[in-house]
């Protein structure tokens, strides 16, 4: 919202307050202060001159010699070259010593031999922003209009010496969306009495115009409102309005276009005019667009309308989208002799939806989305009516007519004054809490140690009484509140063990070359079905009014957005892939929803192109192979102090079939592991790529959120290599358990580190090495207690599963 300080003077006595001050007191009482700026960009020494004389340069075809008056003394000769410079025109003259923007200075001097003393300016070397400016006037010098005064400086004339407040509002004070909505704030932080525009309504003398009023669309348009006005003149706006618009970064198009602009800055209230004679028999008719219905607004563009987008219609064409932008076939117009004039309430609901479907925001839908004040749109109305007799010599053709649909009712709030005490830590009398609503313009009374306070309709966002407590505090001024120890006991705060689990896992598998990825909870039903899931019974979850439709459910499984993180990356360059997340995935047994779904927290992992980066010392690592995951998967589970953790073989849809596997603790599956099948991959344009997904809250239960630490071994250990030829189906996890049960306490370690198949071996058999670490704990071992535990695991890997020495 930007803030005009001569404006706002309007409405509020400023006497002795400047700008700096106002931002200053509105920072400090809750609304956020952007910028303050002038508007003169450095503009000095331009006064306003009339052009006498234009006579053709003696030495220059599109050169013209100027006479001009500037207020005092003899006129100026100027030389000119700007086409539209005329005799009789009011014009901005920088003279000579004047300064504009961009430090350009002003200087006397010969342009083909005839002298200039000064320089008459187009709107562009002024400093005005093109976007704010006529169109008729972009092109030459700038003429002004014929009230000008001569010699007046250029800047009072056209408002460029006021100052403009930048505000940054928070959606909940959509009252300071307006001027007066301002300078009521303004007014109570500086305990200044209020100066309002007098409105009275104006009533037709003599016959009526007709306006059929129809609202189909109630919910969405409870309050409408209208007038006609006869015998107007369009045209350009006296220069006060253009001022006051600009500054408020609006640009100037006509009179009637203006004062509606001009009343929804000044009320908050949105206002449009029609061209009456353009209104099939005086109908106005608010309802729903039928599906497909099109219409052309008035930027010339051709939209395609849903049931959900609220219209303004004649009871057949569309006349306009309500609250967001009319319709090109009602524009007024230089011809345009009777204006309709409309005000109303439209659901924020419906135009924030109207205006995310049509990509199409204005000014007014700006305000209609955060809701206006149902009490503003008579007076608006009548304001608006009251300007265009005044500006445009206007006649009221016909009497307000308006609908409404229920009543407002007044919102009475009960504060307690032992709370608001309580909550904010000072002692305050409750004469003072009154003079504070009455300085917020709130109708307040105090009975039996309670307030109770009638909250006008502008303030829609004071609703309750913790909202009265805060209005208190802003007015008495937050750095007037001490600070104050909190009291009672002191418990020290501390992470759950989820919490802790959380964080050596993220630790653990950063330190392991994985980056952390967050994703969206929300993603698509082709999508979410692409790859493996742990829970693919569940239903997914339809969100009732997406986005997009790439944003309609609650995901079920972390691996596809992890996936398309993968394929994103490759595809700009990335190929190199090492990533993991830990997030909630949303699972319902439920078609349609009766009770909350389970939130169910998991991690998941991918792997794809090099693990490990290739040079002359070290062969690269494919971050694409299942051992590289499972190892990976290993050593988290060991950080996390699991010890029984199985992986097993297993066949899961969207995995490679032949490499994945279930992942088991305590009887029951916790996640699984494999790489993504061909087809997956291909899809996502990736080559191998493993993934792994674990259930996390079955593993922060079975982890260990402490470290447990054990002495150095004292005593050497004993290292024997075990190499055995079994069956082709046998797997290592089964021979590594036989191992360590055959051992018994003297065996520390047992490590897989060879597996070798082929003709020497034999058919359907393969050979497997182990590297065996043999200690005790309280003695050097010997080679023959070392030698019966080996042969002991011989004998029994003999027994179990068949294994033969090599």
């Amino acid at each position: 919202m930007l803030v005009s300080y001569e404006w706002l003077s309007k409405y509020v006595d400023l006497d002795g307050i400047s700008a700096e001050d106002i931002a200053e007191e509105l920072n400090r009482t809750g609304i956020e202060v952007e910028v303050i700026y002038t508007r003169d960009n450095g503009v000095n020494h331009v006064v306003i001159g009339k052009v006498l004389v234009v006579e053709p340069h003696p030495a220059a075809d599109r050169l013209k010699v100027c006479s001009v008056f500037v207020g005092k003394g003899e006129p100026l000769q100027i030389v000119c070259g700007a086409p539209n410079v005329a005799e009789g025109q009011l014009v901005p003259v920088a003279l000579v010593g004047a300064t504009l923007p961009g430090g350009v200075k002003i200087k006397k001097t010969k342009l083909r031999g005839v002298e200039s003393h000064g320089m008459i300016c187009s709107a562009k070397e002024l400093g005005l922003p093109e976007k704010m400016i006529m169109k008729e006037q972009l092109e030459g010098i700038l003429v002004l209009g014929k009230d000008a005064p001569i010699g007046q400086n250029i800047k009072k004339y056209l408002g460029m010496d006021d100052q403009v407040i930048e505000l940054q509002l928070t959606p909940n004070r959509a009252d300071c969306l307006s001027m007066i909505g301002v300078a009521f704030e303004i007014a109570a932080i500086f305990d200044r009495k209020l100066n309002l525009p007098d409105i009275e309504e104006q009533k037709v003398k003599g016959k009526e115009s007709p306006i059929h009023l129809r609202i189909e669309s109630e919910e969405d348009c409870p309050f409408f409102a209208a007038q006609v006005v006869h015998n107007i003149k369009v045209g350009p706006s006296p220069q006060w309005l253009q001022n006051f618009l600009i500054s408020a970064g609006i640009r100037p198009i006509n009179n009637i276009v203006d004062i509606t602009n001009y009343v929804m800055i000044e009320t908050g209230q949105p206002l449009h005019a029609y061209d009456y004679q353009k209104i099939t028999d005086g109908k106005i008719v608010v309802r729903r667009a039928r599906l497909g219905e099109t219409i052309i607004t008035l930027d010339g563009t051709k939209r395609k309308c849903d049931e959900e987008t609220l219209l303004i219609t004649d009871g057949k064409e569309a006349l306009g989208i309500a609250g967001i932008m009319g319709g090109e076939a009602t524009e007024v117009s230089d011809e345009t002799t009777s204006v309709l004039i409309e005000s109303a309430f439209f659901d924020p609901v419906i135009t924030r939806k109207a205006v995310r479907k049509l990509g199409l925001r204005s000014e007014a839908s700006h305000r209609f989305e955060r809701g206006v004040d149902p009490d503003r749109i008579i007076p608006a109305l009548t304001r608006a009516v009251q300007l265009i007799q005044q500006i445009a010599g206007g006649k009221v053709g016909s009497n307000l007519i308006s609908e409404r649909i229920g009543d407002v009712e007044d919102v009475v709030i009960t504060l307690r004054h032992d709370r608001l005490i309580k909550l904010l830590g000072v002692q305050l009398e409750s004469q003072e809490v009154l003079a504070i609503f009455k300085r917020l313009n709130f109708s307040a009374k105090y009975k039996n140690g309670e307030y109770s306070v009638q909250v006008p309709t502008r303030r829609q966002d004071v609703t309750i009484e913790v909202d009265l407590i805060e209005e208190v505090a802003r007015l008495y001024g937050y750095d007037r509140i001490p600070s104050s120890l909190l009291k009672g006991k002191n418990i020290p705060g501390k992470l759950t063990k989820e919490q802790k689990i959380r964080r050596i896992i993220r630790q653990t598998l950063r330190g392991l070359g994985l980056n952390e990825v967050i994703t969206y909870s929300l993603t698509s039903p082709e999508v979410n079905q692409k790859t493996v899931s742990l829970n693919p019974n569940a239903n997914p979850i339809h969100l009732s009014m997406p986005m997009s439709s790439e944003r309609s459910i609650l995901r079920t499984t972390l691996l596809p957005h992890l996936i398309e993180t993968a394929a994103y990356n490759t595809h700009h360059g990335n190929y190199d892939v090492a990533i993991f997340e830990m997030g909630a995935t949303y699972i319902s047994k439920e078609q349609k929803l009766t009770k909350l779904p389970e939130e169910k927290l998991e991690l998941a992992m991918l792997l794809t192109g090099k693990y490990r980066s290739t040079n002359w010392q070290y062969e690269g690592m494919t971050g694409g192979d299942f051992f590289v995951m499972k190892g990976i998967l290993e050593a988290l589970l060991q950080r996390l102090g699991i010890q029984q953790a199985e992986v097993k073989a297993a066949t899961f849809e969207g995995l490679h079939p032949g490499r994945s596997a279930s992942i088991w603790l305590s009887g029951q599956v916790v996640g699984l592991l494999g790489q993504l099948h061909p087809k997956v991959a291909k899809e996502y344009d990736l080559g191998d790529t493993v993934v792994c997904q674990l259930d996390l809250d079955l593993l922060c239960q079975a982890a260990e959120d402490s470290v447990t630490y054990q002495s150095l071994p004292r005593y050497p250990a004993v290292t024997r290599d075990l190499a055995i030829i079994v069956k082709q189906n046998v797997v290592s996890k089964e021979v590594e358990e036989g191992i360590k049960e055959a051992a018994g306490e003297l065996l520390e370690s047992v490590h897989l580190f060879d597996v070798f198949t082929g003709e020497q071996i034999g058919e359907g058999k393969k050979n497997l090495a182990y590297s065996l670490v043999y200690r005790a704990k309280n003695r050097t071992l010997t080679d023959e207690e070392v030698q019966k535990v080996h042969d002991q695991i011989i004998h029994h890997l003999e027994k179990t599963v068949e294994a033969k020495l090599r």
